[in-house]
């Protein structure tokens, strides 16, 4: 199980690759920097919930 998940993101880092690598330079750098901001986005998503959570949950530490 643990190689299946290793295989799994081994081939998803590397369908990025292929992904990237046939763009153009500028296409290239534009599908990163949309990469960035949906990765920072989901993050950002993820902390709000927990935060929420906590609050309703009348935690001391309300920082995830």
């Amino acid at each position: 199980m643990k190689y299946y998940k290793l295989f799994l993101k081994a081939m998803l880092v590397a369908g990025f690759a292929f992904t990237l690598a046939a763009c153009g330079d500028g296409e290239a750098e534009n599908a990163g920097e949309e990469l960035d901001e949906v990765m920072t986005d989901a993050g950002n998503a993820v902390e709000d919930a927990c935060e929420d959570v906590k609050e309703g949950a009348d935690a001391k530490d309300t920082d995830c």
